[in-house]
């Protein structure tokens, strides 16, 4: 690597001796438009570009072993976006799923809706919609076990669904 200040020259094609910093005038602008059509992000352009021109100044004392100094800026920073965007695609497949956030106070609050909403019904509503809904029996089951018909478990049940509906419950 180069002195601090001491000026770097790159024997151009014309012969004419180039320093770095005139090298980098000159390419710039035509790889950060490159890198922006890439990429389509400014930013992104213009970091790719910086690196790419960071890695040559590192190798600016073996400049001469580098057959082609443009094709070797764009040759970095199209390796520095794949691997960005391969490092994205690993991110992303890692992603550390967030718990969620329980407040016990909204159980306390859907419990007493519910038991309020079902204090609406009558008894014999409330029973059919229990056995049939929440301990999933059929309604010839659930009939045996209040001692009624079967239809009359269905009516009872659908009576109740509709009063929890205009009670405010939509999954009723």
């Amino acid at each position: 690597m180069q002195a601090e200040g001491e000026v770097v020259q790159l024997h151009g094609d014309a012969g004419i001796p180039r320093d770095f910093r005139m090298l980098y005038e000159d390419e710039h602008r035509r790889l950060f438009q490159t890198l922006y059509f890439v990429t389509g992000d400014r930013q992104d352009a213009a970091d790719l570009m910086h690196e790419a021109f960071l890695k040559l100044w590192e190798r600016w004392d073996s400049i001469d072993g580098i057959d082609d100094v443009h094709a070797y800026l764009f040759k970095v920073a199209l390796n520095g976006n794949r691997m960005r965007a391969r490092a994205a695609r690993r991110a992303a497949r890692r992603q550390i799923p967030l718990g969620v956030v329980h407040d016990p106070f909204d159980e306390v609050e859907l419990r007493e809706d519910v038991r309020r909403m079902l204090q609406a019904l009558t008894p014999r509503q409330r029973a059919a919609l229990l056995l049939l809904d929440l301990y999933d029996y059929g309604s010839e089951e659930a009939a045996r076990i209040m001692g009624i018909r079967p239809s009359t478990v269905r009516a009872l049940a659908t009576q109740g669904r509709a009063v929890l509906r205009m009670s405010g419950g939509p999954h009723a």
